[in-house]
This record gives structure tokens, C-alpha cells and sequence, in this order.
């Protein structure tokens, strides 16, 4: 299927109509659907997510966009809940959470296989190899709570082992800044791929801190509160390699135009026929939404759109295991640091990210003490028992 964001009209934003029940349409299975149904739901709301939280700080800093914003961002709101409330009712918060963890896992794989600049490509790597831990640690959480195996939700397409260790991640905010592509000579790849894995890790930073209250355990409060500490972080990283003199609108252009571009990312690989149609939906949708803001912007800036977009899509974001590639950055750069915005080896670390992380950890780990003696064994979702494993 090709698509020309230029060109292509999609279904006016004048047409795009809800109704409540509309809204609220049957969720998918959490054991029946594939894994990578639901990694596409989890990461599209957090497209839409980020969609109607940047119309929201654009109009506060714009009088004369308000009213298009707003035209666009109810919109977008709808899509999300439609989106969301894909997720089951009985697929608890923590085992939601292992799912938030393997679309952090294989898709900033992909993006990070796919990225034509080779610095921002590493620093995909750098926060992949943190979000793998994180996945390994909420494994365990989940053991320790709920005798539930990970692989349940996983499928066997990911790994359940430690990445780059949490207790190792905490860092000075100096130290979390990178340093940003140029508007004018990045790759729309390269621009899409920074707002998609902005939009990712902050609805995952937003989801742990409005779920970590919801558990009695002590343990898991205090691991919720540890890694959400790191996901803000992460929006922090990722947020900074986006280049900061573009307009509000040229940021609102690639903010539709990415929309699109996961959409058809979605359709290109949905299995699902009935979740297929929602993402065939909403890719005319966002074809819309783009004409639509695309008009705003020859208005407000007397520029052509296409000094922006690019006319063709680049390749969709490739849903599926990457385990392989995964297992080689884990091999290769493990011992990665930051030291401002290069990477370095972890004894070249800066003082101040070491006197940061022992504050921080000056009483204890919990992402620590949750996986201690807690061993991954293959084949454990079948069991019944937890014969022959080491409980966390």
C-alpha cells in the first residue's frame, strides 16, 4: 500500500464522527490475540496520547492555533479511547505493564535497526538495553505477586533476562540530555522515529506513576517508583533529540505526518481482521487531519508542506521479534555510559551521575531486591507449579 502524504485526502475531519458505543468496542484477548496485537495497541495510545498532549501545549503557547487544536485534539482524544479501551478487563496493571515493557523492547529495537543517523541510533541502543532490565524486573515482580509467568503476556518473543542494571541507570539530569538532529538535513525517518519513542516512553513514565499506588506490596510500590524514575529520564533523552528551533507548526506537520506513518505501520502487519479495520479507520483519519493541518500551515506560515513532509512513507516499523539484535547490543555495549550527551565506558561515568545514583540508592535497590534469586526458566507459562524455579 502507497501513500503519498501530500496528496493522499483521507476521510475530512468534518466526517469523522463517534457515538459512545462507538468508543467502547470489544477488547482484544491477552492470551488469545497475538503479542504484537497488543504492542500496537499499547504503543497507538501512546501516539494518540502524545497527540492531545502536545495540542494542548501548543494552544497554550498559540492564541491563533487554539481553535484548529481544538478542532483536531477532540478528535484524537476519541481515537485514543478507542484505542485504549481495546486493552481487556482482565489483564491486571502489572501484567499490562509487561506488555508496556515489550513494546519499550521490540520496537525501540526496530526503530534503532532502521535509523539512518548513527548517533541517534545509539542512543536507542543506550535506552534499550535499560527498558530490556526493566522488562527482566517486573518478570519477577509479577512471579513474586501473582505466581504468573511473563512469557504469558511475551509469547516467547522476547527475552527474560537482565539488561543494563536499574540500580546502574540513575543519572545526573546533565547526563540525560542529547544532542538533537537538525531540522534541515535529518531524515523524516529519523525526525519520525524521535517522536515515536518520545510518545512511547512517556505514556510508560505516566502509566507506572498512576498505577505504582495501586499495590499493597511494599516491594512493588518502591519498584514502580524506581523505574518510573528512569522512564522520566528516558522522555528526557528522547525529547532532547528533537530539534528545538523547529516552528510549533512544522512540529505539528510531523506530529500528524508520524501519526500516519504508525497507522500504516499498524496496517501493514495487523492479523487481527477486526483490530485491522480500527487502524484502516484511523490511518483515513490521520490522512484527514494531515490535509486539514497542512492548510493551517500555508496559512499561518506562507510555506509549502512539503518543505517539511516527505511524500512517501519510509518503511513501516517492523513488529516482530528482535531478539537476535537484542542479544548483540546486550554483548556489545552493556557497559555503556553517559557523560553529557556521549557515550562512554562505565569507567569514564562523571562524578556527579555516581554521587547521584548513590543518594538515590543509598538505602537500597528495589529493582535489586525484587530479582534476587529469581531465575527465568522457558516453558514455565504451562505450568501449574513453579516446580524448579528459584521464587524471587
Amino acid at each position: 500500500m502507497a501513500l503519498n502524504l501530500l496528496k493522499d485526502k483521507g476521510i475530512p475531519i468534518e466526517q469523522q464522527k463517534f457515538t459512545w458505543k462507538d468508543l467502547v468496542q470489544k477488547p482484544i484477548s491477552k492470551l488469545n490475540d497475538d503479542a504484537f496485537t497488543r504492542v500496537r495497541v499499547i504503543l497507538m495510545n501512546g501516539i494518540e496520547s502524545e497527540a492531545v498532549r502536545f495540542g494542548h501545549s501548543c494552544a497554550r503557547m498559540n492564541k491563533d492555533l487554539q481553535r484548529p487544536l481544538a478542532k483536531v485534539r477532540r478528535i484524537e482524544q476519541h481515537q485514543q479511547t478507542i484505542v485504549n479501551w481495546l486493552n481487556p478487563a482482565d489483564q491486571s496493571p502489572l501484567e499490562t505493564t509487561i506488555g508496556y515493557e515489550q513494546v519499550a523492547v521490540e520496537v525501540t529495537a526496530s526503530l534503532a535497526q532502521n535509523e539512518p543517523d548513527p548517533y541517534i541510533a545509539q542512543v536507542l541502543r543506550f535506552g534499550l538495553l535499560e527498558d530490556f532490565d526493566h522488562l527482566y524486573r517486573y518478570s519477577a515482580l509479577l512471579d513474586r505477586l501473582q505466581g504468573i509467568d511473563a512469557n504469558t503476556i511475551l509469547q516467547c518473543y522476547s527475552d527474560i533476562m537482565p539488561g543494563r542494571p536499574t540500580v546502574d541507570e540513575h543519572r545526573d539530569p546533565e547526563d540525560d540530555l542529547r544532542e538533537h538532529y537538525d531540522k534541515r538535513t535529518a531524515s523524516p525517518l529519523t525526525k519520525f522515529n524521535a517522536m515515536t519513542i518520545m510518545a512511547g516512553e512517556h505514556q510508560t513514565h505516566d502509566y507506572y506513576m498512576h498505577y505504582g499506588p495501586w499495590f499493597a506490596d511494599p516491594l512493588a510500590r518502591q519498584l514502580y517508583a524506581e523505574i518510573a524514575s528512569i522512564e522520566e529520564q528516558h522522555v528526557t533523552q528522547y525529547e532532547s533529540i528533537i530539534d528545538p528551533t523547529e516552528s510549533w507548526m512544522e512540529k505539528w506537520l510531523l506530529h500528524e505526518a508520524n501519526e500516519v506513518y504508525n497507522y500504516y505501520s499498524c496496517v501493514s502487519q495487523e492479523d487481527n481482521p477486526r483490530i485491522k479495520a480500527i487502524w484502516e479507520r484511523f490511518l483515513e483519519y490521520e490522512l484527514g487531519q494531515l490535509q486539514y493541518v497542512m492548510e493551517v500551515f500555508k496559512k499561518m506560515e506562507r510555506r509549502d508542506p512539503a518543505e517539511i513532509l516527505p511524500a512517501s512513507l519510509p518503511e513501516p516499523i517492523a513488529y516482530k521479534s528482535q531478539r537476535e539484535f537484542v542479544r548483540k547490543v546486550l554483548h556489545d555495549e552493556l557497559d555503556l555510559r553517559a557523560n553529557g550527551t556521549q557515550f562512554v565506558d562505565k569507567r569514564q561515568e562523571p562524578e556527579r551521575s555516581l554521587a547521584y545514583r548513590r543518594q538515590l540508592n543509598s538505602e537500597g535497590s528495589p529493582t535489586q531486591t525484587v530479582a534476587a534469586g529469581y531465575r527465568w526458566n522457558p516453558g514455565t507459562e504451562l505450568a501449574a507449579k513453579k516446580k524448579g524455579r528459584v521464587a524471587a
